[in-house]
């Protein structure tokens, strides 16, 4: 139980976390406290913080889409933009789909659809041992299995061919622009969920091949990309044979990418 000793000096906190550049300084300095059940572990709390720790890593979790998303130290922190591609995915899902999400991370986006689209089943997938420790803790409730491997190779062959909708929030970013992200990011995040090639696309494309064979006829992708790539991964998406669809919320900054299996 809290400390009734416990009396956190809330402008104090707020001017140093201003100072570090941390501009919901109020917001966070709310979290923090909530998140701290005395003096000396608030104390802990915020110099990970001012260190440069993302936030969701101090506290271990991340809201998304109404949710809170457990996340662990060095796994991919799940942005709000990334909204779009859930949106985008309960609107194009067949009813009760078989899904599977790539590049998993916390597993935030089935997370987010397991209410939306209601699919007969469901698994996640990541590369990253970390990633797939925290989105099995987070999908242990609606008990989806978590799978560990690249893309699809470590999904059950008698799927291929049966999915009706995949979801994926691929690294995109370009190996060069990786140097130019956010410390937040660069310095404490895992930098597999961060580097897509020299164009961004390299990791998308093999998710575009994959869902050409794995998905079923008339089944869907849904993607995020950057706005600027998204001409070229309209591109791959055709030449696989998947029919494009970009969507964008500019209030949002975000963009999905969503290509059809035609049938």
């Amino acid at each position: 139980m809290r400390s009734v000793a416990y009396h956190p000096d809330r402008a104090a906190l707020v001017r140093r976390l201003r100072a570090a550049g941390c501009v919901f300084a109020e917001d966070e300095a709310e979290l923090l406290i909530a998140a701290a059940d005395s003096a000396e572990a608030l104390a802990g709390l915020v110099e990970r913080r001012l260190a440069g720790h993302p936030l969701e890593h101090v506290l271990g979790w991340a809201e998304f889409c109404g949710l809170r998303v457990a996340v662990d130290p060095g796994v991919f922190v799940p942005r709000r933009r990334t909204a779009l591609l859930v949106a985008t995915a309960a609107r194009l899902a067949a009813p009760r789909p078989a899904m599977v999400e790539l590049c998993c991370g916390t597993g935030a986006a089935t997370l987010a659809l397991m209410p939306l689209v209601e699919p007969r089943w469901a698994a996640a997938v990541d590369v990253d041992p970390a990633a797939v420790a925290c989105a099995r803790r987070n999908l242990a409730g609606p008990g989806v299995p978590v799978y560990e491997g690249d893309l699809f190779d470590p999904l059950p062959e008698t799927w291929r061919g049966r999915l009706d909708l995949v979801v994926a929030n691929a690294p995109y970013v370009p190996t060069e622009a990786v140097a130019l992200l956010p410390p937040e990011a660069r310095l404490y995040e895992a930098p597999v969920a961060l580097d897509g090639g020299p164009d961004g696309l390299s990791v998308l494309r093999r998710v575009a091949e994959g869902a050409a064979r794995w998905l079923r006829p008339g089944g869907q992708l849904v993607v995020e990309s950057s706005g600027a790539q998204a001409a070229g991964l309209c591109a791959v998406l055709d030449g696989c044979g998947l029919a494009p669809t970009v969507v964008r919320d500019e209030e949002a900054g975000a963009t999905a990418v969503a290509g059809r299996r035609p049938g």
